[in-house]
């Protein structure tokens, strides 16, 4: 059994998958971009702003799945330029304390409308939201 999970609390799918799936006990959120979720556009500044910001969709998706930040296990983090590892890195920090989720961080190409960084996850999946 699999359940979509969908929040105004993140941006809209920009393709042709779901803002998350519940299944198996685990909540598996796509990634998110620095998008604000309001108006669909990159927030301004660089890549700490972008940072937050795909991390409160994140949060929004986790949420919206009855789990949490608490209880991610696992992120994977795509950043355009490895040169911004840093500044992400300071802001992911705030994000998860210790003991932060096992992560990896991947230097590509590109993003989607030109973000600087995209961020997934698996959580545990709250008690109620199985």
């Amino acid at each position: 059994m699999k359940r979509v999970v969908s929040t105004g609390g993140a941006p809209a799918a920009i393709g042709p998958y779901s803002q998350g799936i519940v299944a198996g006990g685990w909540v598996w959120a796509s990634g998110q971009l620095g998008l604000d979720p309001s108006t669909g556009a990159l927030v301004p500044g660089g890549v700490e702003e972008q940072t937050r910001q795909a991390l409160r969709n994140l949060k929004a998706v986790f949420e919206a799945a009855g789990s949490g930040m608490d209880r991610v296990v696992r992120t994977t983090v795509f950043l355009a330029d490895l040169a911004d590892f840093e500044g992400m890195n300071r802001v992911y920090a705030e994000a998860f304390p210790a003991p932060a989720p096992a992560r990896a961080t991947v230097g590509v190409k590109a993003l989607p409308r030109g973000a600087r960084v995209e961020i997934d996850g698996v959580a545990l999946a709250g008690e109620g939201s199985r």
